[in-house]
């Protein structure tokens, strides 16, 4: 946010994408005030420990990344302590040297978000937003129902 010039977003003018599902994730949302209820936090399932954040007035972003961390030392110490040591050598390190930190402007912004209606599934009755109903014949469902009925 520094990098930025950023606040912590009361609304979407700051964006977050994470690119992991730990609990990172949620230390982003703390810090950022980006949430996916505001649309401003999306998600990437691609299992790395990478961070981007932007703002939408000028569109620069910054992308954090975590390196591999490796203590000195690390292959002395008994396997199943490694984890732990790994822990420990990360919460020593100074947190402005330890991220790969790369500054730019991102090529497109991921859109603001959208309110969509939301419409009762015809099988269960539980209201599901406009974009994720599935249909079949006439009917309308949420996707678990619309997938159950075709496993069976």
């Amino acid at each position: 946010m520094r990098e930025l010039s950023a606040r912590r977003a009361g609304d979407a003018e700051l964006i977050a994408i994470v690119e992991n599902k730990s609990c990172a994730v949620d230390a982003v949302q703390v810090l950022t005030g980006c949430t996916f209820r505001k649309g401003n936090l999306y998600f990437r399932d691609h299992g790395k420990m990478v961070f981007t954040f932007a703002t939408r007035a000028n569109g620069r972003s910054v992308r954090l990344r975590l390196p591999p961390v490796v203590p000195p030392g690390i292959s002395e110490i008994p396997a199943d302590q490694r984890r732990r040591r790994q822990v420990e050598f990360m919460l020593a390190q100074d947190p402005s040297e330890f991220f790969d930190l790369r500054t730019e402007v991102l090529a497109s912004l991921p859109p603001t978000a959208r309110i969509h209606e939301s419409y009762p599934c015809e099988e269960c009755g539980e209201m599901v937003m406009a974009t994720r109903l599935r249909t079949r014949g006439e009917k309308s469902f949420c996707i678990p129902c619309y997938e159950n009925a075709q496993e069976q």
